[in-house]
């Protein structure tokens, strides 16, 4: 059977059922074959999880064309973006990411790519590999919480926060009360105002400050 058939089937459980639901009993299952088969081209779930998540990587579109013109800081907006997107089109797939770090072929050169514009930017190597993985960790947070709840009236909703949070008791809660109209703040927006923040800290390491 098709590596690549096999990848696709373990990412379509993922993205219906959850990480928690990826076995390969679970997946022999829907593949209508035996354990056997999948034991061919992985020693274990461990290896299988790895191409589920190289897979992902492999989703990241990088525009290589426009990057080239591109300083770090616009580079690095780009793939962090793009590896959000990726996740959030999958998102049962990052609670994966938690188990080790991806080092498959995609996720290689996704590293790569960013960390060689900041390596051509200036940066020290010690600072470019920190930078890389606190940017990849901080993408990782963000989509693990895509799986939360954001149905209206669902406990911890979008919708049924704003509704506490504008009727706040001024009295006792005077601060809530005065920015209750931005509450809370859209998850891709907290995603993009952090973002720009980790990326102004960066710079202030490549200039010294």
């Amino acid at each position: 059977m098709p590596l690549e058939r096999i990848v696709a089937a373990a990412v379509q459980i993922v993205d219906e059922e959850g990480a928690e639901a990826l076995s390969m009993r679970t997946l022999a299952q829907r593949l209508g074959s035996g354990t056997a088969t999948l034991y061919r081209h992985f020693d274990n779930r461990a290896a299988l999880v790895a191409h589920v998540v190289d897979r992902l990587f492999g989703a990241v579109e990088i525009p290589a064309d426009e990057l080239g013109g591109m300083g770090w800081r616009e580079a690095c907006r780009t793939v962090v973006q793009a590896m959000f997107d990726a996740l959030s089109r999958h998102g049962n797939v990052a609670p994966l990411l938690v188990e080790r770090i991806p080092v498959g072929p995609n996720a290689m050169a996704v590293r790569e790519r960013c960390i060689a514009f900041l390596l051509a930017d200036g940066f020290p190597p010690r600072v470019a590999a920190h930078a890389y993985a606190t940017l990849s960790r901080y993408v990782l947070g963000f989509a693990i919480q895509l799986r939360g709840p954001h149905d209206a009236g669902q406990p911890g909703s979008d919708a049924q926060a704003t509704t506490v949070f504008r009727a706040a008791d001024p009295s006792l809660f005077p601060a809530t009360a005065a920015v209750a109209d931005w509450l809370p703040v859209p998850l891709e927006d907290e995603f993009t105002f952090g973002l720009e923040l980790v990326l102004d800290g960066l710079g202030r390491l490549r200039d010294g400050d």
